[in-house]
């Protein structure tokens, strides 16, 4: 079973902190946890987990709330596929009904984007049919 936090635009560094100590202990064998913080603090949740400071964080992964179709070109504050993977992350979030919403995100665009997840070693988690 997986479970996956999005925390959309929210949580400070000492937020982020916090709320990835109080996840750490449910993770095990039986239950995978990935936790998509907004992109500013993926290195903070990252370096936590990895201290000993996380106390431990072993199956919980990282993911991005969206990617570019792009890998790199003018596109202000996007995220490319290739620089999730080196901030560590092993997911992206793409074709949230938010994005969709107010972004005007197509499934051909959500599909684009896919593909550079997968060519870049991100497992794509696809939303599909949710609206908030």
């Amino acid at each position: 079973m997986i479970i996956a936090g999005n925390w959309k635009m929210n949580l400070t560094r000492q937020e982020a902190v916090a709320l990835t100590t109080a996840v750490i202990p449910a993770a095990s064998d039986n239950l995978g946890i990935i936790l998509f913080p907004p992109s500013i603090l993926i290195d903070t949740v990252r370096d936590h987990l990895a201290s000993g400071n996380g106390n431990g964080g072993e199956g919980i992964a990282l993911g991005g709330q969206d990617s570019h179709a792009a890998v790199s070109g003018p596109h202000t504050g996007d995220i490319a596929a290739p620089m999730l993977k080196e901030a560590g992350c092993t997911w992206v979030l793409l074709g949230h009904s938010e994005r969709r919403a107010d972004h005007g995100e197509t499934s051909a665009m959500v599909a684009a984007k896919a593909v550079q997840a997968i060519a870049h070693d991100l497992a794509p988690m696809i939303c599909v049919g949710e609206s908030l």
